[in-house]
């Protein structure tokens, strides 16, 4: 089921199943609650709290369900709000998990991308849940951050929890490289790290990432697995991405290159910093995360020669990062605001 094969040609899932989804209220959980719906799971998401950027109304804009959706206001970093308003004591099939930490701080990562999974895994079994599909990251295969340590974590006490598991490692979102479009359409110049070949990435869409989740739940040749996935077609620089952008606006190309040694010096520098006011500690590991994907590709790593290998990075579905550009210029698409440093 990759690069060709879309599984949109099903209609229904082999076997419909009752799936609580953690992280229902984010991009690619309320396209994984599309996409299991339209298979005809029996989907309950489970979303964050009303004040919390009032999230419930956007949620309840989900298109496209055709099977039965309940959403649930939930506390993932709280055990007992998850068993009370998440599981509410009944029984589950499987658990999908979209969570994941929002700044990539290491409190945040670890009380979100381990803690709150480990007790989301714990109240599964108890639920009655015998397979659960994860969405991790692909960076983690090079684990220099703390919400890389913390999802690495949690992906070996899935491994050893004795559930039938998928873990899917995507590369690099559509929301994560799309900032720059309003930049461009401004005048402005695209802004590259180094000479913006430094990295590469084969980008996958919220709605192809969600239908290869639900996959999971249905193809036992994708479970109990390590799964890296991207999008269709070759690997894309940062600067194939400038020139295309500019290519479909009608203008001609302007690039503004940062040196990668200046976010070094940053890290350097609010690491010593952090020595004398610990409150600048998430800084510096945030700028950390700013020099991790600005010199590091969001392809497979070939653990034997320490290199990238986009030829090893399988493909999957048929949408691309360019055709995602040009509705964004016609207006037929907004890029959602997220913080691409989770990505």
């Amino acid at each position: 089921m990759l690069e060709g094969e879309q599984s949109e040609t099903a209609n229904a899932a082999r076997n419909p199943r009752r799936v609580l989804v953690l992280g229902a209220s984010g991009t690619i959980g309320r396209a994984a609650v599309r996409a299991l719906s339209r298979r005809g799971h029996e989907v309950v998401g489970v979303v964050r709290s009303a004040a919390d950027d009032k999230l419930p109304p956007r949620v309840s804009e989900i298109p496209a369900c055709s099977g039965p959706v309940i959403f649930r206001q939930g506390d993932v970093t709280d055990p007992q709000s998850l068993e009370r308003d998440g599981f509410a004591g009944e029984r589950f099939d499987a658990l999908v998990s979209c969570l994941a930490s929002r700044t990539g701080a290491p409190r945040d990562a670890w009380a979100i991308d381990h803690r709150a999974h480990l007790d989301a895994l714990t109240a599964a079994q108890e639920a009655g849940v015998s397979q659960m599909v994860l969405l991790s990251a692909i960076c983690v295969q090079k684990p220099l951050l703390a919400f890389q340590q913390a999802k690495l974590a949690f992906e070996s006490a899935l491994i050893d929890s004795g559930l039938t598991y998928s873990i899917v490692r995507p590369t690099a979102f559509f929301k994560s490289l799309s900032g720059q479009v309003d930049r461009v359409r401004q005048g402005k110049p695209f802004l590259l790290f180094g000479d913006g070949r430094l990295t590469a990435c084969k980008p996958i869409s919220d709605r192809n990432l969600a239908e290869f989740l639900a996959d999971c739940l249905e193809y036992p040749g994708l479970q109990n697995k390590v799964l890296p996935i991207g999008g269709p077609g070759q690997a894309i620089t940062p600067i194939e991405q400038g020139e295309r952008l500019f290519a479909l606006l009608g203008l001609e190309p302007r690039f503004r290159h940062v040196p990668v040694a200046l976010i070094a010096g940053i890290v350097r520098t609010l690491d010593a910093l952090s020595q004398i006011v610990p409150a600048l500690a998430d800084k510096a590991e945030l700028a950390r995360i700013g020099h991790y994907y600005a010199t590091e590709s969001m392809l497979v790593l070939d653990p034997a020669s320490g290199r990238y290998d986009a030829e090893a990075t399988p493909s999957y579905g048929s949408d691309t990062l360019f055709d995602h550009y040009e509705r964004l210029i016609q207006g037929r698409s907004e890029n959602e605001r997220v913080d691409p440093r989770l990505f």
